[in-house]
């Protein structure tokens, strides 16, 4: 019998589900509020989930998935939502997840952020960076930043992503939305033919290695706004990450581009509310103040952390005092605090002199 994959993405939006799971065995399952739920279809055999991922692709993707085992694609069911998707095997059989992505763009406000965050894009030029672990928000975030930029500013705006996840529309700005292995043929491809598009603003969905951080670091230096994302957990893991990606006789001159180059980086996870359904974002900011610029350039990232601490002036704060806030604000429970922390002692500490 057929499966209805429609019917299931269907209930998945309805339900504000992000993901959605399938294996050969078992029942579809989706992810809800950050926790697994499997629902009421009936289990799948592999050659339907294999129908399944085969019905998502064109005979070019199938291919190229034979031929390597794993594949990301995105689509779009109209009127329900987009989906990013991830085929891949496991104990020799097809399986697949879907990644909900929200027709409507998501704006800064609505999403929970720092106010700091829409100050970021005014810059022309600079680096900024959106961070977390993997289904935290980032790319969310990322869409919103760049659908505040173009809703307030005039320019181009460039993305290269893998795959396109928000699609958008021109409004005071033109858009243009590269996909590797579609568009492109790489990150570093395309970046290294972006500064020759004249672009405004550039948004790369994710810097995986030296090469893409180079180029990024350098289009910024050469006066356009680039965003991009991390999988590290705090910004002064992402400062280290970055150094790190280079050999050591060029971390001299890194720490240097990249203390010339970076605005700013949002690190973030998205936490349970407190009696109620839903997640909300716990954010850690930092901005590149002349204090934040002289530790990256000597070196001194471990003093970075009491930098963010103090520097609520600026719209900088750590994780732990985002957890404390949400925590006050009676949005989630002292035991979600507690599990996220940045510093365990640090917060433990801090939520008993609340």
């Amino acid at each position: 019998m057929a499966f209805d994959l429609h019917a299931l993405m269907r209930q998945a939006a309805e339900l504000r589900a992000s993901d959605i799971f399938l294996k050969e065995k078992s029942p579809p399952a989706i992810r809800l509020h950050g926790r697994i739920q499997i629902t009421d279809f009936p289990p799948l055999t592999a050659d339907q989930v294999q129908q399944i991922a085969y019905s998502l692709m064109t005979p070019q993707q199938i291919a190229r998935f034979e031929q390597r085992n794993e594949l990301d694609l995105a689509f779009t069911l109209e009127g329900v939502s987009r989906f990013r998707g991830n085929v891949y095997r496991q104990r020799g059989s097809v399986a697949l997840v879907l990644r909900l992505i929200p027709l409507v763009m998501p704006h800064l406000d609505d999403l929970g952020m720092p106010p700091v965050l829409k100050e970021l894009p005014k810059q022309r030029q600079g680096l900024i960076l959106v961070t977390g672990p993997t289904g935290s928000g980032k790319s969310t975030t990322l869409a919103a930043l760049i659908d505040h930029i173009n809703t307030t500013r005039h320019g181009n705006i460039i993305t290269i992503e893998d795959p396109i996840e928000y699609v958008f529309d021109d409004k005071n700005c033109v858009v243009y939305q590269r996909e590797v292995g579609r568009d492109t043929r790489s990150f570093a491809a395309a970046l290294r033919s972006v500064l020759r598009q004249s672009p405004d603003v550039i948004m790369i969905g994710e810097m995986r290695d030296a090469e893409t951080i180079a180029v990024a670091m350098t289009a910024s230096e050469m006066g356009h706004l680039v965003l991009s994302s991390l999988h590290t957990t705090s910004a002064v893991a992402t400062v280290d990450r970055i150094i790190n990606m280079f050999p050591p006789h060029e971390k001299s001159q890194v720490r240097a581009q990249l203390a010339a180059c970076l605005t700013g980086v949002i690190s973030q996870r998205l936490v349970r509310r407190h009696n109620q359904p839903g997640r909300l974002p716990a954010v850690e900011v930092m901005i590149n103040t002349p204090t934040v610029r002289k530790h990256i350039e000597e070196g001194n990232t471990g003093e970075i952390y009491a930098a963010l601490r103090e520097g609520r002036h600026f719209g900088m704060n750590t994780l732990n005092q985002s957890l404390e806030r949400l925590y006050q604000a009676r949005l989630i429970s002292y035991e979600e605090a507690i599990a996220n922390a940045g510093n365990l002692t640090e917060l433990r500490q801090m939520l008993r002199q609340g």
